[in-house]
């Protein structure tokens, strides 16, 4: 579904025969087994409820909602419908990612002490038009909801449960409504910390990855190639899509000694293959609704904690 006619041509030329419709009531009329809700932020919570209440699966683009009140309601929903719902994140199948899940669970790092991420950027001047950095917490703008859904998800993905310790929101630039520039501070359950910055001010990004162990240590930058890849027209399924160089490799060690480990390669497909098992046999999602709430908690509290000083 979309109003815009150059995606209309777009997804007819990507996949002939595909029909397209003006309008969501006109898509959720149909009978599909699935509905995807890739919308602005703001309508996530009202077109994931009619698309559920349409009896359909439903994904829904990170964030889950505007709010985790929202977000509470697209699980309730979902739940007393028998209704599959997942938040978008495919980022838990980004190379890098998956690379530090196979050296945690391999203990190779020891017990992990603090994990470092983030997504930086230099935008120093906003993009015209954009909601995601001219409309404040009720659309749904800023990073904190665009990339720090992303971040935060990792976190809880790699580490567990957490609490926000401490949280800076800043708004850098003057032609922007919403935060550009954020940090946050998670205490994990298990006793690791994770550092989480976004920016879209940094004329130098850091490292994508640190994680630091009790006996090694996993250092990662760049971002993961599957976006670019995409853009570029690779598809999954071809040999080269979602791999890495080796000089792209991070390394794991210390200072005393470094190897190259190899980026496992990066799998989107994975998300919508999972979502598929989880319709049809009952599997878990790839990212459970309740997931997503978790998320959204964290945003909140990390507003509050940044408003707090």
């Amino acid at each position: 579904m979309t109003s815009d006619s150059g995606r209309r041509d777009h997804a007819r030329a990507d996949h002939p025969g595909v029909r397209v419709v003006h309008s969501a009531e006109a898509a959720l009329a149909d009978e599909h087994d699935l509905a995807v809700v890739a919308a602005p932020n703001r309508a996530h919570v009202e077109l994931g409820l009619a698309a559920v209440e349409a009896g359909m699966h439903v994904v829904v683009d990170k964030p889950l909602a505007t709010s985790a009140a929202g977000g509470r309601r697209l699980a309730d929903a979902a739940r007393a419908s028998g209704r599959v719902l997942s938040v978008f994140q495919n980022r838990r199948f980004d190379g890098d990612l998956l690379t530090a899940r196979r050296l945690i669970d391999g203990g190779e790092l020891g017990s992990v002490i603090r994990f470092e991420s983030a997504f930086e950027r230099w935008r120093p001047e906003a993009k015209p038009g954009s909601w995601r950095e001219r409309g404040g917490p009720k659309e749904g703008g800023g990073l904190l909801f665009d990339l720090g859904s992303h971040l935060i998800d990792q976190a809880l993905v790699l580490l567990g449960p957490a609490r926000v310790a401490y949280a800076e929101v800043d708004r850098r630039r003057e032609d922007v409504e919403a935060d550009d520039d954020v940090f946050l501070a998670l205490e994990h359950e298990g006793g690791a910390r994770s550092h989480l910055r976004m920016s879209s001010v940094a004329a130098q990004p850091g490292p994508r990855f640190r994680v630091l162990g009790s006996e090694a240590a996993y250092v990662k930058w760049g971002l993961d190639p599957q976006e670019e890849q995409l853009k570029a027209g690779l598809r999954p399924g071809d040999p080269a899509y979602g791999r890495e160089p080796e000089e792209r490799f991070g390394t794991l060690g210390s200072d005393a000694e470094q190897s190259r480990v190899a980026t496992e390669p990066g799998a989107y497909q994975r998300f919508y293959e999972e979502l598929r098992d989880a319709i049809l046999n009952d599997t878990p999602p790839p990212s459970p609704v309740q997931d997503g709430v978790a998320v959204l908690e964290l945003i909140e509290a990390a507003r509050a904690a940044s408003a707090r000083g």
